[in-house]
């Protein structure tokens, strides 16, 4: 197994890009590429947004020329469908990052996002004062 010292802490199995003491030695701008929006379209991804492999992706020869972050959300994304927060979690990256690399995906066709269904509309406020003082006039 390869295995590296990092510091003065534990050994690491095949991990070169962990340090035990400093964390990650790829710093979540380099994943990105220093974006922090994800794609032109400024699309934004809900926490519980759900993420599905596209029906009809790009092959394997588009797929080729993804980061190993990418391939690895795709990855977790053809297990199950997953929300945002539960890729991020399981690919162990920040949601920012998630968000960036998921709008690329999206963009290049790889991927579908349901997006959640909005919380119910909330009476307004006038109405539940109107109820409240009912209910104290009782």
């Amino acid at each position: 197994m390869n295995e590296h010292r990092t510091g003065d802490g534990p050994t690491v199995p095949g991990s070169q890009w962990y340090d035990a003491d400093a964390g990650p030695l790829v710093r979540p701008y380099a994943m990105t590429g220093g974006r922090t929006k994800p794609g032109p379209s400024n699309v934004r991804f809900d926490l519980i947004a759900l993420v599905v492999v596209d029906d009809d992706p790009p092959g394997p020869a588009e797929e080729s020329l993804l980061g190993p972050e990418h391939r690895a959300l795709l990855a977790l994304c053809r297990a199950e469908t997953q929300s945002v927060a539960e890729l991020s979690a399981d690919a162990d990256l920040p949601v920012g990052v998630v968000r960036v690399l998921l709008g690329d995906l999206l963009e290049s066709g790889f991927v579908r996002v349901s997006r959640p269904v909005p919380p119910a509309q909330l009476p307004d406020e006038r109405i539940l004062r109107e109820v409240i003082d009912g209910l104290r006039a009782l």
